[in-house]
């Protein structure tokens, strides 16, 4: 083994797909007891929706949340048994997109899997509840800095609140808000000749602050759940900084709800913290194309399926 910094990434929201976790719960046992862990935690068959769908029922957010986040713990269990130590003694730090830092935060030994499959329920159900449907929505501006989103959001606020949501790579910026201020704000960016300027297809207005009533019912959640210092320093969204108080971290859950994801920022800092090799642990690829997109002179690499794992252990 050698003495690589490496960081450890755990995707968010968008990434679930049927079939996900599959390969690694019929290969490795600790994937598979994973997975019945988190079924236990819900009283229900999650697993099952994971490898079966139907994907319009994987894709509610009371579903993907905690679906992502097993599918995340399944492989950081893989990961463990294949090096033979736990994550925090490979990781120097751990972060996650959203949700995934639900994930990350369970990889540092800071929140019990049960707890954190749990609270991501409540926080699905808190999130689809906070705004009525039809009344918000989200969308991406690709190709303009923060400068320029700002100015766009500053005109299309006349029509209702319109914030950054996720800044997840450079030109790569997505925003969240009252509809009527988003398709405002897709227009704005169009005339200004924006390359790009998308809605999505979710099911509620993410991290802004519409989200407040979903951040007072996780305040109450997470206020009831226990969480212990964290092993390994995570990046938290609302900061881009590192944070190993559980305090903090819990403060910073409920801080989440209603800001944006600092992602570019977070990765930024990793880059500046010497970080050479980072591994995206849970489904698909989106956090490793961050990363190429904002890095240079990094490896790469991603444990989803166990197709995955030479390239992954290359890393070690």
């Amino acid at each position: 083994m050698t003495t690589t910094k490496m960081a450890f990434l755990f995707p968010g929201q968008g990434a679930q797909a049927v079939g996900m976790g599959r390969q690694l719960a019929a290969s490795h046992d600790v994937a598979r007891h994973l997975f019945e862990e988190v079924n236990d935690a819900l009283s229900e068959d999650l697993f099952a929706l994971m490898q079966n769908g139907p994907e319009d029922d994987l894709r509610l957010t009371r579903n993907a949340q905690p679906a992502l986040f097993a599918a995340s713990m399944a492989a950081v269990r893989v990961l463990e048994a294949e090096i033979g130590k736990p994550v925090t003694m490979a990781a120097t730090y751990v972060a996650g997109h959203s949700l995934g830092e639900y994930a990350a935060l369970a990889a540092a030994g800071s929140l019990g899997i049960a707890d954190a499959a749990r609270l991501l329920r409540q926080r699905g159900d808190a999130m689809q509840a906070a705004v009525a449907d039809g009344d918000g929505a989200m969308a991406a501006i690709l190709g303009a800095d923060e400068a320029q989103i700002d100015t766009i959001l500053a005109d299309a606020s006349a029509k209702g609140l319109v914030q950054i949501a996720n800044d997840n790579a450079p030109g790569q910026i997505v925003i969240s808000g009252m509809t009527d201020a988003v398709d405002a704000a897709i227009e704005i960016a169009k005339n200004a000749g924006i390359r790009r300027a998308i809605k999505l297809p979710v099911s509620a207005p993410f991290h802004c602050d519409l989200m407040a009533p979903a951040a007072d019912a996780m305040q109450s959640a997470l206020g009831a759940v226990s969480m212990s210092d964290a092993i390994v320093p995570v990046i938290c969204n609302v900061s881009a900084a590192a944070e190993t108080d559980a305090d903090m971290l819990r403060a910073n859950l409920i801080t989440q709800i209603c800001s944006r994801v600092r992602w570019r920022e977070t990765l930024m800092m990793l880059g500046q913290s010497e970080i050479t090799h980072f591994i995206e642990l849970g489904t698909g690829k989106v956090l490793s194309g961050l990363v190429k997109r904002t890095l240079e002179d990094v490896s790469i690499a991603n444990l989803d399926g166990t197709d995955d794992l030479d390239k992954v252990l290359s890393q070690f």
